[in-house]
């Protein structure tokens, strides 16, 4: 077997070879990958959750004092709602493609996580991930906030503003804005548990986990 090479370090080498690194790095990301599905996915998985709650675009919260005094404050607030409860509907469907990306890792894709920081983790699932989920999450978030008016007005404003040059290139669209957003929330959970397995492998109860982060 392999000794471990992926961090030159001969004490590291010694603890544990490239198998057992891929195979920590595998398990760790599939718990920060099943913790992100159910704690997004759960009700008001977002909209509870002041980390990933998502506001409305910024064009249209730029406006809202505006709107608000105009009366439109109860159609913003459904709006808000929607969109995260769209996103909350949406991040059940990660969890295959997650789970591909986990599954094929290379010894080099481990090299660049346990190199890369605290935002290797995102780094990866979004190279991996982040083109596919948007064309998976795009109809589930069109579904959910498509009904709202609010919703036809302001993209038909963005699409205006942006033509007459208000806004720099192409105005996001507010099921734009929610799928990059539910997106970044989903890659955002996932850091945060993969740090956390790093601070505390033991507390996982993985012996794999504890064998090789422990020895990072």
């Amino acid at each position: 077997m392999l000794a471990f090479h992926l961090v030159p370090s001969n004490a590291w080498a010694a603890s544990f070879s490239n198998t057992d690194a891929i195979s920590a790095l595998r398990a760790a990301l599939s718990k920060g990958a099943d913790v992100a599905v159910s704690q997004l996915g759960a009700t008001d998985g977002f909209l509870g959750n002041d980390k990933v709650r998502i506001g409305l675009p910024d064009m249209l919260e730029k406006a809202s004092p505006i709107l608000r005094t105009m009366g439109r404050g109860k159609q913003l607030d459904e709006l808000i709602s929607a969109i995260n409860h769209a996103a909350e509907q949406s991040v059940a469907l990660a969890r295959p493609l997650l789970a591909d990306a986990i599954k094929s890792m290379s010894i080099q894709d481990a090299q660049n996580i346990l190199q890369g920081g605290d935002n290797a983790v995102t780094q990866y699932f979004a190279t991996k991930t982040r083109a596919p989920l948007t064309q998976r999450f795009q109809p589930v978030v069109n579904q959910v906030v498509d009904k709202l008016a609010v919703t036809r007005s302001y993209n038909e404003l963005a699409g205006r503003a942006s033509a007459f040059g208000v806004v720099k290139g192409s105005a996001m669209t507010v099921q734009d804005h929610v799928t990059a957003k539910a997106l970044d929330a989903l890659y955002f959970v996932i850091g945060e548990e993969e740090r956390r397995i790093r601070r505390d492998p033991v507390g996982t109860g993985s012996a794999i986990l504890k064998k090789v982060f422990g020895a990072l």
